[in-house]
């Protein structure tokens, strides 16, 4: 899968595919935070999100207080959105349904 940055017209598109998340307003993240009953559900759907990460060989930016998990997307080395953030977004979203 390419790291090239994506074309803001690309990013538009894909972001209503994407309900809950939000564009950063320079247009190089996407972000969304995750709520839970507890911990230990914020906790095990933090885990799942790592294995699918690291399958995809790419990492949330993302923090955790007690039932929150605040995530932000990007491609670091593209200085951007790539279409690798967008379909960890996708996976991230499956999983958050089955939390």
């Amino acid at each position: 899968m390419t790291r090239e940055p994506l074309d803001p017209n690309a990013v538009r598109d894909a972001m209503t595919g994407l309900p809950g998340w939000t564009l950063a307003d320079d247009g190089r993240s996407i972000s969304r935070t995750f709520r839970f009953r507890d911990f230990g559900e914020a906790f095990g759907f933090m885990t799942r999100v790592a294995l699918a990460a690291e399958k995809l060989d790419h990492h949330p930016d993302w923090s955790n207080v007690y039932n929150r998990v605040d995530m932000r997307l990007n491609t670091h080395d593209a200085d951007g959105l790539t279409e690798l953030d967008l379909r960890l977004a996708r996976k991230i979203d499956r999983i958050a349904g089955q939390a």
